[in-house]
This record gives structure tokens, C-alpha cells and sequence, in this order.
């Protein structure tokens, strides 16, 4: 059962807290870490988990991609000359790592840290869609399960939030429940997932490639289509959220009496509302459209306009986040609560909104064509969209496909006069297709995120005399989508964050 909160409450609960943050360097670790140090000042600690060799080059890595960052300027306004000091007192770097067994810290540390933590905040996560299937096991799987036996040695920890993503539904379709993973489940039936024997075919997969002396390219290319082989043998489209899945699995099967909070969010847009509207890093699945577009690089794009494109702003899930830490910390039940943190039931909008709003946002403020004092500007033309993916590969082989094989042909006829054009061209086809296959199951996905446990949070979060703020001062701890505009975040906000952070 949750309690009535507030915005006082939520400050007030991180008041003298000692937080464990895995993540820190990715855009989400980043807005976490800002709010917390902005609007509770008194927090005791950050302990932040940083990937380098020694304490050094974790505090380096701290001042050059967290604290130095546009998003923190609000905060170095705050405090002046003061600002060093503040960050030096609050946060502590941590050399490590989840894929390690006690995070990769030493035992003095460890010690230290154990006896010190009051929650933990596991953000870290590989989310290359394609990646390495060792390296994302290593961190999305392994991490979460050395992150809740780490948790468990923790004596006063009141609380374990986990960072998922809503896509561990796959390509479900209709309404996707706020519901655990199980053990061995997939979402393919008449099959039955053993997360041990996925580690062991890794290894004997790794064995494989040493005897053979593979080379580098050879070994990562086998790896990373290993990942996506084992994904789709189960269920899931890609590597990214199979591994995400097990990771949910193993906690919910090693947690115990641990109190887990996982958050799903689904596709994490540009800051709202504070600090820094449009303030991003990292390119989304909708911003690689969005930059296409506006280099006018990008003519054809693989999505069903009708279809609900699922997106949340950044600052909208670090407010839940904090807000379910305030909720569920110390609860009695010790029990897994999932809140997806997602817009596609509360307030959804169809890829058209975005089409549109991106289409007359850079007709009204064309980029530059790239030539000097001459550069004119880049009108955009309208773009073609595919609402399956066997129109989407029919077009691609008519229009691409074709002429390069007439290429092929001519190439062969002149003794190879046409080589580097003909390997040229062919890379980038591949690369579409590859890209189109990878991007389908969100481009064309037709399921929609229930949120009816997001929904009691926000309630809990209504005023004391029974009206409801939720979009009202909304620079607290708002995180209702139904108080956004899509048209105009995405005219106002969020595309002139996609130019000004992400286009070179």
C-alpha cells in the first residue's frame, strides 16, 4: 500500500541518504545524480560506480562526463566557487564494475561501503541492440546478479531500484502487463530459457574462436550475431532486451527478502521541463529519423504513422524514480513492485505527431548545407514512409538492390573499373537493411505499456486537500505524460535539442 506523498516528502526522504549509483555516466545516471544533489542538497552521499583502472581516473572521468556536463550549469549557479567543494563532498567515485563479483571493489572498501549504503540505483546497462552477446550478458545479466548479491550484504540498504526498459515485452502485442519476469520464461512458446547454459554456450562459443585463431573482426562479428540468434530463438528481437529480460529474471529469482523496485521506461526522449529543456545525449531510435531528416540524408523511413510511438522524457522517469524510492523504501511486504514509465495508455501520440511537427520544425529553421560562406539552406522535402517490412524490402531491392546488381555485372564486363563504388554502395544497402530489421519491432510495434501501478504512484502524489497537481508546478516531481503537448515538445523541445546536442 502506498502512503500519501508529496514533493516535500520526496526531498525530505533523501535527507541524509547514502546512495549507490551504478550508471552515472549515461543521460538518465546523469539527470538522477543533477536532481538529487539540486533539490536535496543534505543527501550524505553518491557513491558512484565508475569503469576505470584506479581512483584517479574514476574522479576524472566523474569532472569530465557528469559534473562538467551543460546539464549540471544550473547547479554550478547554485553554489559559485562553491561548486568543487559541494561535488567533492557529496560524490564518491568508485573504480569498478558490475560485471565483477563485489562490483570489482576491494575488500576495505567493500567493508566501508557495506556498512554505509542506504539504496542502490542500478542504471548501468549495455543498450547496443546489436551487440557482442558476451559483452551484453557480462553487464545486463551478471551485473544484475552480482548488484543484488552486493545488496544483500548491505546492512541498513532499505531499497534496490532497477533500471530496465518496457521492450523486455518483445513484440507483444495489445496490452503489456506491469508484470515480473519468471525464471526460464520466454516469449516463445514451447520453449524454456536456462540462463547457465547461455553463459556456458558464451564460453564454449569463446573456445571456439581461440582454437580457431579467429581474428578480431571474425570473433565480433560471431558474437554479436550469437546474441542475436539466441534473442530471436526465444522470443525477443534483439540482444539488448533478452539480455535486459534475464537480468529481471535473476533478480527476481536471488532477491530474497530484498525490497526491488524495477522501472520500465520505454523510449527515454530529451529533458522536459528542468533542468535544461532538450538537454540530451545519445542517439534514440526516433532521433536517428529526426537527424536523417534534417540532413536531408534520409528519404524513406520504415514506420506506421497510425501506430503509438511510445516516449518518455527523461526528467519524467528520473521523478518517478525518485518517487518510488520515497514510496517503497523499508516497506514491510519486502516485495518486487514494477512500474512501467511509459506513455502509450496514459497519453499516446502516433508517429504521425512526430512527422509532422519534425517536418514544419525544419522548414521554419533549415540546417545549413555544409560549403562555406555559399552554404545555402536544407529544405526538407517530404519523406516516404513503409508501414511494413516486406514493403519496406521490396522498395529497397526495385530502387537499390537492382542497380547494384547492374553495377556488379558492369564491373565484371570492365575488369573491375567499378570495384571500390561497387563494395561502396553495397555496404551501406546492408547497413539500411540491417538497421531497418533492427529498428522494426519498435518502428512497427503495436503493443501498449499498461501503467495502472505508475498511475497509483502519481495519485499518491496528489495534494493533501484532494486536487490533483500533477501538472502543476510541475518542476517537483511530476511524471504524468498527460500533462505533455507532444506537438509542441516535439516542435519546441525536443527537436532543437536533437540539432543543438547530437547533430555535428
Amino acid at each position: 500500500m502506498i502512503g500519501e506523498l508529496d514533493s516535500d516528502v520526496v526531498v525530505r526522504y533523501f535527507r541524509g541518504k547514502s546512495i549507490l549509483i551504478t550508471g552515472s555516466t549515461g543521460f538518465l545516471g546523469k539527470v538522477l545524480v543533477e536532481k538529487i544533489l539540486r533539490v536535496q542538497p543534505d543527501v550524505k552521499k553518491l557513491f558512484l560506480l565508475i569503469r576505470s583502472a584506479d581512483v584517479e581516473s574514476a574522479k576524472q572521468r566523474v569532472e569530465t562526463e557528469v559534473t562538467g556536463r551543460e546539464i549540471f550549469q544550473i547547479l554550478k549557479e547554485k553554489h559559485g566557487n562553491g561548486f568543487e567543494g559541494f561535488i567533492q563532498e557529496k560524490v564518491c567515485p568508485l573504480p569498478g564494475d558490475i560485471m565483477y563479483e563485489n562490483l570489482g571493489l576491494g575488500p576495505a572498501k567493500l567493508r566501508e561501503i557495506w556498512k554505509e549504503i542506504d539504496i542502490i540505483v542500478n542504471g548501468a546497462a549495455t543498450t547496443n541492440f546489436y551487440e557482442r552477446y558476451d559483452v551484453a550478458y557480462d553487464t545486463n545479466v551478471m551485473g544484475a546478479k552480482h548488484i543484488c548479491e552486493f545488496a544483500k550484504r548491505c546492512s541498513k540498504l532499505k531499497m534496490l531500484l532497477h533500471v530496465s526498459t518496457a521492450y523486455v515485452a518483445g513484440e507483444q502485442e495489445g496490452i503489456v502487463l506491469e508484470k515480473p519476469f519468471h525464471l526460464g520464461e520466454t516469449l516463445r512458446e514451447g520453449t524454456h530459457l536456462d540462463i547457465e547454459s547461455e553463459l556456458n554456450l558464451i564460453k564454449e562459443t569463446r573456445r571456439e574462436l581461440k582454437t580457431n585463431c579467429s581474428s578480431e573482426k571474425a570473433e565480433r562479428r560471431t558474437m554479436k550475431e550469437l546474441g542475436l540468434n539466441r534473442a530471436r530463438e526465444f522470443g525477443w528481437p534483439n540482444t539488448y532486451v533478452f539480455t535486459k529480460a534475464m537480468g529481471e529474471m535473476l533478480l527476481g529469482h536471488l532477491r530474497g527478502d530484498l525490497p526491488v523496485v524495477i522501472v520500465r521506461p520505454s523510449i527515454i526522449t530529451s529533458i522536459l521541463n528542468e533542468p535544461l529543456p532538450g538537454w540530451m545525449e545519445g542517439i534514440r531510435t526516433i532521433d536517428s529519423f529526426i537527424i536523417g531528416y534534417a540532413k536531408q540524408a534520409l528519404s524513406i523511413f520504415l514506420v506506421d504513422l497510425d501506430l503509438i510511438m511510445d516516449v518518455i522524457p527523461g526528467d519524467m522517469v528520473v521523478n518517478g524514480m525518485m518517487v518510488a524510492m520515497a514510496a517503497h523504501s523499508e516497506e514491510q511486504a519486502q516485495q518486487q513492485s514494477i512500474y512501467h514509465l511509459t506513455s502509450s495508455v496514459r497519453h499516446p501520440a502516433p508517429y504521425a505527431v512526430l512527422a509532422e511537427s519534425g517536418h514544419r520544425y525544419f522548414l521554419h529553421n533549415p540546417l545549413m548545407r555544409s560549403g562555406g560562406k555559399n552554404s545555402e539552406p536544407l529544405r526538407p522535402t517530404r519523406m516516404r514512409f513503409f508501414r511494413t517490412l516486406p514493403r519496406f524490402r521490396a522498395y529497397m531491392a526495385v530502387k537499390f538492390r537492382l542497380p547494384l546488381e547492374v553495377l556488379r555485372l558492369l564491373n565484371i564486363a570492365l575488369c573491375g573499373a567499378f570495384s571500390r563504388r561497387y563494395h561502396e554502395l553495397g555496404r551501406k544497402y546492408r547497413y539500411v537493411m540491417h538497421i531497418a530489421e533492427l529498428y522494426a519491432p519498435y518502428a512497427l510495434f503495436k503493443g501498449c505499456f499498461d501503467d495502472s501501478n505508475t498511475e497509483r504512484l502519481r495519485a499518491a502524489m496528489a495534494s493533501n486537500d484532494g486536487q490533483d497537481k500533477r501538472c502543476k508546478g510541475y518542476d517537483d516531481f511530476g511524471f504524468d505524460p498527460k500533462c505533455i503537448d507532444w506537438d509542441d515538445y516535439f516542435y519546441r523541445v525536443h527537436i532543437p535539442g536533437v540539432v543543438k546536442y547530437l547533430c555535428d
